[in-house]
């Protein structure tokens, strides 16, 4: 039987990634005209590792950002927001492991500054670290927010 890849493993795995590709479709009904990237695990990864203590970002944010770097009108969804889970796991599989610093994925938030279940330790665990750093942290209903998310946000990846 296979052996189970690291976390590590599939996020240095690109994959033939990053690439650029015209929308055309069933995609061009749902975001327009124009071209959308698909970005490598390590460039959101990168990106994760830029937002400062203190600060968040959200998957938007990132996507954004991704758009900009490679010419795109916009950034993939779907594998954004898989490589940022997959960036998340990483460093919660390297902290297991005694590194000390590692991604700070708590900080990537989803749309309107709501926190990420699916992240490693779910609501409880990202919500301890953002609320350690600072940020005040409320539930809507079920889901979980940071309050005034906006302006402590990084937009600007450079």
């Amino acid at each position: 039987m296979k052996a189970r890849k690291a976390w590590a493993e599939k996020l240095a795995d690109d994959k033939g990634l990053p690439k650029v590709i015209p929308i055309t479709g069933r995609m061009s009904r749902r975001w327009g005209e124009g071209t959308v990237v698909v970005p490598a695990p390590r460039e959101v990864d990168t990106l994760m590792k830029r937002v400062p203590q203190g600060r968040v970002t959200t998957i938007n944010e990132i996507r954004a950002a991704l758009a900009r770097r490679h010419g795109a009108t916009l950034g993939c969804p779907l594998t954004t927001g898989i490589f940022a889970w997959i960036a998340a796991h990483t460093a919660a599989e390297a902290k297991a492991a005694g590194r000390k610093r590692v991604t700070p994925y708590w900080r990537t938030l989803k749309a309107e500054g709501e926190l990420n279940p699916k992240f490693p330790g779910g609501i409880p665990e990202v919500r301890h670290r953002l609320e350690a750093e600072g940020h005040r942290v409320e539930p809507r209903g079920r889901r979980w927010f940071v309050v005034d998310y906006a302006r402590r946000l990084v937009t600007d990846f450079a």
